[in-house]
């Protein structure tokens, strides 16, 4: 088969082809009928096929779900435009609320300073009424020379 040959042979498939999707088929005799498709046309009572309509309603569907969604998002967005900007419910109720998180650990660490130092001047005081000393100085040195001694005997035992 030759060059030429190949290429009428092609070009006839593809003029066939092109009748084919067109609707038209030829007969053996070059003669072009219409290609009778049987979407609308029934071929055994040869007559047009009725097209029933299907009236059924599907209850859940996503278009039903989301029917007036969109209105209704507008509708309230729009609403809350319309409401006047209130400033207070933005602000904080306190000014210094971030002042105050930031203070905290801070203010831990003093609380527990200030105790001890409460509980040492309330020792202080007690020892002093025991009659140890008659003055806070002399209670404060009584204090002193009793954690020297705590000390001492905390490094005998190791």
């Amino acid at each position: 088969m030759s060059l030429a040959e190949a290429s009428e042979a092609r070009k006839a498939r593809l003029t066939a082809l092109r009748k084919r999707k067109d609707g038209e088929i030829t007969e053996a005799d070059g003669t072009a009928q219409p290609l009778i498709k049987n979407r609308n046309f029934d071929p055994e009572s040869r007559t047009l096929k009725k097209h029933k309509v299907d009236d059924t309603v599907m209850e859940d569907t996503v278009e039903n779900r989301v029917k007036g969604m969109a209105e209704q998002i507008i509708a309230d967005d729009e609403q809350r435009r319309a409401q006047e900007l209130d400033v207070f419910n933005i602000a904080p109720k306190r000014p210094n609320w971030d002042l105050k998180r930031e203070l905290d650990k801070k203010l831990a660490k003093l609380e527990w300073r200030t105790q001890e130092a409460i509980h040492t001047l309330i020792r202080q005081r007690l020892a002093a009424q025991k009659g140890e000393s008659d003055d806070i100085v002399g209670a404060m040195n009584a204090q002193e020379r009793q954690n020297a001694a705590e000390s001492l005997s905390d490094d005998e035992d190791e």
